[in-house]
Parts: structure tokens; C-alpha cells; sequence
């Protein structure tokens, strides 16, 4: 179907094409839900110019851009079993639970097992933005395909450092976590780009809401950054407020469109459960079709 839209007027009065969005909020293992949305939508050439992922979000918009099928289904029912990308091992080991270098770049790179065509997703014309949370300022940040570099992918990492369980992920002068804790649904970015309408990808329940748990954690990280530890107090918080204001302000104005599975069915960020996360997938890649009639309506019509 290619990159296309209604036409629109511009400052100018002349027409141009509407620039559609789409942004996966992430969340973990939960996310293999957002993998079936976009393997259904590689499997009907459904590409939305702009791409905008958070924590694993990121992961899988990644291999959206690259139309590498299945790719991301693997790294959640196969790869997340691997006592090397997961374990508390990895945590005596090194201070982190995740090895973000063992996904991202062992299985990532160019010559790893389960490579991501970085030549295809970089000469697509559809954007991709990532999001990651900078430890030392508590503000996030904005990654955008002029960042990337071939088997240098510090970007998807950062984005999906689950604080607490996780160092700060050192790159290119940052020391950076996961984006959901200071922008955890960014559509106001998405809207600063340019787009003119966004689908967005939620990982619970469309009227779930937020509450903070575990926050005596926090204070782990407190005297080395203070600015971030305040975020992740209020990142519940802002996910609620944000989630209400899209609905409100965008979705019920024509602006927006939100997907999200009836139930998690228990999984929660590092879950492992193979016959939840199946049904899970199996949802996303149904409720593809919802983006696909959502994408007819307003982009072919």
C-alpha cells in the first residue's frame, strides 16, 4: 500500500499529503502483543511514515522499518528464555538483569544470529524515533535515524533499560533508561513532527490506569540522580494523565486512533510465560486489521 495519504492544505493553502503516525507505548514482555500488530502489518504492506517506539516499542518498530517478519516474535518466545539476555546472573554479574548488549548487539549486529537488516530500515522512507530517559537530567530523549550507526545500536538499548533491576546505559555521552519514564506515551512529539493523525499501541488495557508499586527502590538511585528518581515517583502519574488527554484531545477529535489487549493475562515487563505471550501475540496480530480499516478510512478514502 506505500506511503500515502488524503491531501491536506499546508500554510501555503497548497495540498500535501496527511502524515500518519504510529507509536508503540513498549512494556516489556507485554509488548510481543504490539510484534503480532506489526507482523500483520508487514504481511498486508501497510507502511506508516512515521514510526515512533518506547522501551521495547523501539525493538519492535525497528523491525517494522526493516520488514523482517517474525523477527520480533522470537526475541520475545524464544531469546527472553536465554539465561544471557535475562537472569540474575547477568545481575551479580554485571549490576544488570537485562544484557541489552547480548540482544542488541550479539543477536543484532551484522553478524549475529538473528541480525536486523539495518542497510533496508535505513533506506526506507518511513521515520523512526526512539525514546530514551536521561538519568542525570530526568527529561527524555529523542533518537531519530541520523543517529544510528551500523552494529551501533545504544539507541534500542537505552529505551528498554528497566531502571531499578539495571544500570544506566552509557552512550555517546548520556546515561540513560528506559524512555516510558519521561515520556511514556510521547504523541506530543509525534504531533511536533508533523503528524497530522496517530495510531497508538498500548500494551494494557485502553482504560487501565497506572498506580506506582515498588517505590522504595527508587531511592536506590537517588543521591546519583535525583532528577530521574522524581520521574520515576511520577511516571504513573503522567502515563494517566497523558493516556486521558489523547483520548480527549486527539482520538475524540478525529486525531487519533488506540489499540490495546483486553487482558494481559498476567504478564507483567519481564515475565516469561510462552503460552500467555503467545495469546498475546495472537491478539496483536488480529487487532491488526483494526489498524488496517483505520488506515483504509483515512489514507485511502
Amino acid at each position: 500500500m506505500g506511503l500515502f495519504g488524503n491531501k491536506k492544505e499546508n500554510k501555503e493553502g497548497k495540498n500535501r499529503t496527511e502524515k500518519i503516525g504510529i507509536l508503540d507505548v513498549g512494556g516489556g514482555m507485554r509488548d510481543i502483543y504490539g510484534a503480532g500488530i506489526f507482523d500483520y502489518l508487514i504481511e498486508k504492506e501497510i507502511e506508516i511514515p512515521y514510526c515512533i517506539g518506547v522501551s521495547a516499542g523501539s525493538a519492535n518498530i525497528a523491525s517494522y522499518i526493516s520488514k523482517q517478519k517474525g523477527r520480533n516474535f522470537r526475541f520475545y518466545e524464544d531469546y527472553s528464555f536465554d539465561k544471557q539476555y535475562m537472569s540474575f546472573k547477568n545481575y551479580l554479574k554485571n549490576g544488570s538483569y537485562l544484557d541489552l548488549d547480548y540482544i542488541y548487539g550479539t543477536l543484532s549486529n551484522t553478524d549475529g544470529k538473528d541480525a536486523w537488516d539495518f542497510e533496508k530500515a535505513m533506506e526506507s522512507k518511513q521515520e523512526m524515533v526512539v525514546v530514551s530517559s536521561d538519568a542525570n537530567t530526568g527529561k527524555p530523549v529523542y533518537f531519530s535515524k541520523k543517529d544510528y550507526k551500523k552494529d551501533d545500536y545504544g539507541m534500542l538499548k537505552s529505551s528498554s533499560n528497566v531502571p531499578i533491576v539495571n544500570k544506566a546505559y552509557k552512550w555517546r555521552g548520556y546515561e540513560l533508561y528506559d524512555g516510558g519514564v519521561c515520556d511514556p506515551i510521547p504523541y506530543k512529539k509525534a504531533f511536533e513532527d508533523g503528524c497530522d493523525k496517530l495510531i497508538v499501541i498500548l500494551t494494557r488495557p485502553i482504560d487501565f490506569k497506572k498506580k506506582t508499586k515498588n517505590a522504595r527502590h527508587f531511592e536506590k538511585l537517588r543521591k546519583q540522580y535525583p532528577n530521574f528518581v522524581e520521574k520515576l515517583y511520577s511516571r504513573c502519574d503522567l502515563y494517566n494523565v497523558q493516556l486521558e488527554d489523547f483520548k480527549k484531545n486527539y482520538a475524540a477529535k478525529g486525531k487519533g486512533f488506540i489499540v490495546g489487549p483486553e487482558d494481559t493475562l498476567g504478564i507483567d515487563t519481564l515475565t516469561k510465560n510462552k503460552e500467555a505471550m503467545q495469546k498475546l501475540y495472537d491478539e496483536g496480530y488480529k487487532d491488526g486489521k483494526k489498524i488496517e480499516d483505520y488506515w483504509k478510512e483515512n489514507v485511502e478514502k
